[in-house]
């Protein structure tokens, strides 16, 4: 049986509060849904690494390139089911996680410690000779135009402890690279529904290959928005991503 102070951490009720939010998720405009995801959000915004039991890594910029001491990210896996799944990443010292998509799900993600500048980008639903009218020549071969997508970069934030939680759309925001600003950092992620390759939820990386001419720039939301070329790419090979546990209060769902 799991401890009194186990059930009721913080933790806990937010793994509960994810699976009400995600488990009869209808659609994104629904009243319910949106309640649900409103009080996850906020249950998100409080956590802080203490919750968790995590030990801050080193800040100093002198440390040691991650390359050099093992993989660049590692993720503490916390619990999974099949409406979520909820674990920790923990980026060294000018480390990343490249350009990549979550296809049909959901992201929240939530700053322990440090800093990370989160960079998302849209995919336009047009071929890539046809956004903005203008002609596309980038230096690929025949083959490799067919993973090249026509997309804008719609924002670039940085998010640290005191930061509400960067929030993910299966349509919006769903391209997204994660760095490391100054010095190590650690997440709280959340994914609704978990990567299944099975059912279509397999991650991709991508390049930004070229932007589009200067004058193809569209606004939305009264913002200008960065039209560009985005290719998809096999995983980097400068990145990978390791495991270690997770010492904070156990979640049973």
């Amino acid at each position: 049986m799991m401890p009194q102070d186990n059930m009721n951490s913080l933790i806990q009720r937010l793994a509960r509060q994810a699976l009400a939010t995600f488990r009869n998720q209808v659609s994104e405009d629904s009243k319910g849904f949106m309640e649900n995801h409103s009080k996850l959000r906020n249950l998100l915004a409080e956590v802080r690494v203490s919750d968790l039991k995590i030990v801050p890594r080193c800040v100093e910029s002198s440390c040691v390139p991650p390359q050099l001491i093992g993989p660049p990210v590692t993720y503490m896996h916390i619990c999974e089911t099949d409406s979520f799944s909820m674990g920790v990443f923990l980026l060294k010292h000018g480390s990343s996680i490249p350009l990549h998509d979550h296809p049909n799900m959901y992201g929240l993600l939530k700053v322990l410690y440090g800093k990370v500048r989160v960079s998302c980008y849209d995919r336009l639903d047009s071929s890539p000779d046809s956004a903005s009218g203008r002609p596309f020549n980038p230096p690929l071969l025949p083959f490799q135009k067919s993973a090249v997508r026509p997309s804008v970069q719609r924002s670039v934030g940085e998010y640290t402890e005191e930061s509400p939680p960067c929030v993910l759309y299966p349509q919006r925001d769903n391209l997204h690279q994660i760095e490391a600003v100054d010095g190590p950092t650690a997440f709280l992620d959340i994914l609704a529904p978990p990567y299944d390759p099975d059912d279509g939820r397999d991650c991709h990386y991508y390049k930004v290959m070229q932007q589009v001419p200067e004058g193809a720039d569209r606004r939305a939301g009264g913002q200008e928005q960065t039209e560009l070329w985005l290719v998809e790419i096999p995983q980097p090979s400068d990145f990978w991503c390791g495991a270690e546990p997770y010492p904070g209060p156990k979640v049973t769902l």
